[in-house]
């Protein structure tokens, strides 16, 4: 399989197909690279070259037992792009994937970047606070942590067969395929790395990593998103982005990149070509 080592010794698995601009992507908590086989695909057949890494602890790559936060999720980004040389590429992040691209541009800075793409993604800021009296109390938080502990592979089922695709949503076409895909990828990963990676993707501020970025972003999120909370993370996103468009898709769950993979794929196409 294909590895990179980064600076403190954690292997990183990496996909790379195709050839012409290369689209990174950054997946979500607590998948894998797999959870991006469509969009991969899809921008293969168009001409372009695909990339995607296990984040450390997620899927194939090494399940370290500390790394597990926005700083290192950026430099092992930063270390697969260096290590591949890309140039004039897009970034895709998914939640807390979009977490990760935002955190990256700003540390890393945009040399190597033309475009970004953030979808249904934790930015600005998920926990409540003194400055974000809207955010979500951290008890909800403490909750996930709990309840990862207590029993990971049941709480991963009830959270892919309800609120992360809206299939508890009245009306819902419920896909068991879907719903496995996302355990099998869950439960791939490191319990410990996915315990860590909820205070990652909860309290990390990225407020000022948005001001920073110059290159233009898409900000895509579904209103109906349950689990990031769409007033409290696009709209303020793309603001303080000095270049952002803000797309909302009524009615969108937070897993919308598989569920409704025809017209993200399709605006996503739009944007690069744009």
């Amino acid at each position: 399989m294909p590895m990179i080592t980064t600076d403190d010794g954690v292997d990183i698995f990496y996909k790379d197909w195709g050839s012409g601009q290369p689209i990174v992507f950054s997946h979500g908590w607590p998948l894998s690279s797999d959870d991006w086989d469509t969009q991969m695909l899809f921008f293969l057949r168009h001409g372009y070259r695909v990339i995607a890494h296990d984040r450390r602890g997620h899927g194939r790559s090494t399940q370290v037992g500390d790394g597990h936060d926005m700083d290192h999720y950026a430099d092992d980004l930063a270390a697969v792009t260096a290590h591949l040389d890309l140039h004039d590429a897009i970034h895709v992040g998914h939640s807390t994937g979009g977490g990760e691209v935002v955190h990256y541009l700003a540390r890393h800075g945009e040399s190597r970047v033309a475009k970004a793409a953030i979808l249904s993604a934790i930015p600005p800021l998920m926990v409540q606070t003194q400055g974000n009296p809207d955010g979500l109390p951290k008890s909800v938080f403490d909750d996930l942590q709990a309840q990862l502990a207590a029993n990971r592979s049941a709480f991963y089922l009830s959270l892919a067969s309800g609120p992360f695709y809206g299939f508890n949503r009245p009306g819902a076409e419920r896909s068991e395929a879907i719903i496995r895909n996302w355990w099998r990828q869950g439960m791939e990963g490191g319990a410990k790395a996915h315990y860590d990676g909820i205070v990652a993707f909860s309290q990390t501020d990225f407020t000022d990593d948005l001001t920073k970025i110059t290159v233009p972003v898409l900000v895509m999120h579904g209103d109906d998103d349950q689990i990031v909370p769409y007033a409290d993370s696009a709209p303020l996103s793309a603001k303080l982005l000095e270049n952002g468009t803000l797309k909302t898709y009524p009615g969108f769950p937070h897993g919308m990149p598989t569920t409704q993979a025809d017209t993200i794929n399709t605006d996503l196409l739009e944007f690069f070509r744009s």
